[in-house]
């Protein structure tokens, strides 16, 4: 059996700058409902960042926080022990039986003391660093409260705003793939790479008071006829952008 082949459509130069010119204006269109969008998805994504970052720093507090409690525990233990040492050589000194034993306990129980004393001190100041911890976790747990108030409000809007412009940039996309098939790839490709290249999108430009619409370098008068005469894809020379006629530009989007 002979292999059926696809049958090529041969697109004049013009077909395929007002093909262009059609693609241009319709993902221009797309690029206006997400510019509508803003700043949000980067906004919602640092507040998530902010977010977890703050979480982790809340559980790093907390973990302190147990540790000056397990500390302040083992304080406690401390003096406990102490005063037990202390309330068994007391005992022990009601049974002396020379000088050199009573001088002995009575340095135990000095020493005994001054453990206490010491413990006490670190006691008191694992409180007043459980007081300072305490508002520290406080402080942290409002400003993660208050990011993720601000990232339910600008979800709500991001949501709201896709909500109103999903359906037109749904059909816009329809649009769009369907005017990148009367393009062929090579010059397809072209098309996206310089879009991809300029921050407002504009691959397809028109010539403006005999400059280039994107970047506004002059264009000889040889070259703006051979735009005119839509012989040929012609590239500004400075920015690589699409050149089209005004005539063709000024066409609306179907």
């Amino acid at each position: 059996m002979a292999k059926t082949q696809k049958k090529k459509i041969t697109i004049s130069v013009e077909d395929k700058l007002k093909a262009l010119h059609s693609l241009q204006n319709i993902d221009s269109e797309i690029d206006k409902i997400r510019i509508v969008r803003g700043e949000l998805p980067l906004e919602i994504e640092d507040l998530e960042d902010s977010v977890a970052g703050l979480n982790t720093r809340l559980d790093k507090f907390n973990l302190e926080l147990e540790k000056i409690n397990e500390d302040i525990v083992g304080n406690n233990q401390s003096i406990s022990l102490a005063n037990d040492a202390i309330n068994k050589y007391e005992k022990q000194l009601k049974n002396i039986k020379n000088n050199r034993e009573y001088t002995s306990l009575t340095k135990e129980i000095e020493y005994q003391n001054l453990e206490i004393q010491i413990a006490e001190k670190k006691k008191k100041e694992n409180e007043a660093n459980i007081i300072h911890k305490k508002e520290i976790i406080n402080a942290c747990q409002e400003q993660i409260d208050e990011k993720n108030n601000e990232l339910g409000l600008k979800q709500k809007e991001l949501n709201e705003i896709i909500k109103e412009t999903e359906k037109e940039e749904a059909l816009l996309l329809k649009k769009s793939q369907k005017a990148e098939k009367l393009i062929d790839d090579r010059l397809l490709n072209a098309y996206k790479r310089i879009r991809s290249k300029v921050s407002n999108g504009l691959a397809v430009v028109s010539v403006e008071r005999d400059a280039c619409g994107g970047c506004f370098s002059q264009i000889p008068p040889q070259r703006q006829l051979d735009i005119q005469m839509h012989k040929k894809v012609i590239v500004c020379e400075h920015c690589g952008r699409i050149m089209v006629d005004s005539a063709i530009f000024s066409e609306k989007v179907k």
